[in-house]
């Protein structure tokens, strides 16, 4: 049986640090601290960013096959360590422990993806003999590590939200400095404890910081830090943004994706893939489906197939191979969700199914009828709630969906090209998911979103793009 440690360091400038025990890490469905480890003081966080800044040049020099070996070894170890990882996350983010072995599979992928990219940092070729004055010139152009990076990642991902911050920083060649989650830490910090082995990082390629919010303010207004990549809510990452200076800010916040059933989808592969969308992880997904919008004529039946199906999902221990439904992150979140479930309701929502809660547990939820300006409709609910709503016609739909503030996805179910083309041009989302849920992601595709939902763009290569800059090259020939 896998088991965790009592303590765990924090990484500093690429060595284990255990300066305290002062964060303490709870399991989520239980209650109880689940292990303790260090909290980085602001006197840690400036050595981590000396460090890093110290480490930018010889970092900028790694060769693209020692990138890879360095990506490669992770994927190794992680392999290796796999039941610990999935364990981990189960414990500190209640995440049921068949969707936590996913996240680790996930995980593999996204170091490999950036092991692939890290021997792909290509440039090019440029003609400037466009006119007279410039006969006998000619340009290049390719693409340098930006410097040290900081990064801040969320809660609910806490291994793959994590590695898509990491292994591009590797691939691309910049140190950086992370603080994961205060509530799910452990994940960033065994990526912290493979990297140490990797002899080939100047000191100073990496730190692993888990710190307060309070004394974490270096890892946005510090000039040294070249690019702010924030992963968390809409509030938060704006509100840094204002601070960051002026270094480069990428941004993935929230959504309340919507989904689209048309009148010729696939009515069992719709809810096969919406009962995942809307309730897996207990709805903790920035992307995960939270408006389904239904044809007028399949409403009434696919209505009835959704509440039919959503009793039927197993809520309890996460530890447990049938659970589908775990704890939220936290009592106060649940409280929180359950406080928008009853407004929406006594606001005129009709409760179609669950909507109970216990401590930290709340039963996968759905409404019909909620009103346009309540908050289970209009913010991101982040937890087990979906809202049905119906449609007659195709483009009646798109507005529907992009009438919130908030646009990272959108799912679309119909077997009409013309309509999807349509979708593609008129959503205003950062992608649209054709015949599956908005919560689909594949970890090399571009993810990320517009308005609310943030700015930049993650998936390994544009990752890279955006933690690089272009340097010219320009010849006159003799």
């Amino acid at each position: 049986m896998t088991q965790l440690k009592s303590t765990y360091p924090l990484y500093l400038n690429n060595k284990a640090a255990q300066p305290n025990t002062d964060l303490a890490v709870t399991d989520k469905f239980t209650g109880e601290v689940a292990f303790r480890t260090a909290l980085a003081t602001p006197d840690v966080i400036e050595e981590a960013i000396a460090g890093a800044v110290r480490a930018a040049e010889p970092m900028a020099r790694l060769a693209s096959y020692e990138k890879q070996d360095v990506l490669m070894h992770c994927v190794a170890r992680f392999k290796e360590r796999f039941d610990e990882l999935a364990y981990a996350l189960c414990i500190e983010a209640g995440k049921p422990i068949k969707d936590a072995e996913g996240e680790v599979g996930r995980l593999i992928d996204t170091f490999r993806i950036a092991a692939e990219e890290a021997v792909r940092n290509y440039g090019e070729v440029q003609p400037l003999d466009i006119s007279p004055r410039a006969k006998g010139y000619m340009g290049m152009w390719k693409r340098v590590p930006i410097g040290p990076c900081s990064f801040i990642s969320p809660f609910n991902f806490p291994l793959n939200l994590a590695a898509h911050k990491i292994a591009p920083a590797i691939a691309m060649g910049c140190p950086f400095v992370m603080k994961p989650a205060s509530m799910t830490p452990l994940g960033a910090i065994i990526m912290g404890e493979v990297l140490a082995e990797c002899d080939v990082l100047p000191e100073g390629a990496f730190s692993i910081l888990p710190a307060s919010r309070a004394g974490a303010d270096l890892f946005t207004t510090d000039e040294r830090l070249k690019l702010l990549s924030f992963t968390g809510s809409p509030g938060v990452g704006w509100e840094l943004k204002a601070k960051a200076g002026k270094k480069k800010v990428v941004l993935e916040l929230g959504g309340n994706a919507a989904v689209i059933v048309d009148h010729d989808a696939d009515l069992d592969h719709a809810l096969e893939r919406i009962i995942f969308g809307a309730f897996y992880q207990s709805g903790q997904s920035c992307i995960g489906v939270q408006r389904i919008i239904i044809h007028d004529s399949v409403y009434d039946e696919f209505k009835a197939m959704l509440v039919a199906k959503t009793a039927t999902l197993v809520s309890g221990d996460p530890k447990e191979r049938d659970t589908f439904i775990g704890p939220m992150i936290s009592e106060k979140e649940a409280k929180r969700l359950k406080g928008w479930i009853d407004a929406a309701v006594e606001a005129g929502a009709t409760l179609l199914c669950g909507g109970k809660l216990d401590g930290a547990m709340l039963e996968a939820t759905l409404l019909e009828g909620v009103p346009e300006n309540c908050d289970a409709n209009r913010e991101e609910a982040f937890g087990p709630l979906a809202n049905l709503s119906r449609f007659t016609d195709w483009s009646e739909a798109l507005e529907q969906v992009n009438d919130s503030k908030f646009g990272l996805q959108a799912g679309i179910f119909t077997r009409d090209i013309h309509k999807v083309l349509e979708a593609w041009d008129s959503l205003d989302v950062g992608g649209v998911v054709v015949n599956d849920v908005s919560s689909y992601r594949v970890d090399n595709m571009p993810y990320g979103g517009v308005k609310d939902s943030g700015l930049g763009r993650e998936g390994i290569r544009f990752a890279m793009e955006d933690m690089s800059e272009i340097r010219n090259l320009v010849i006159r020939r003799q």
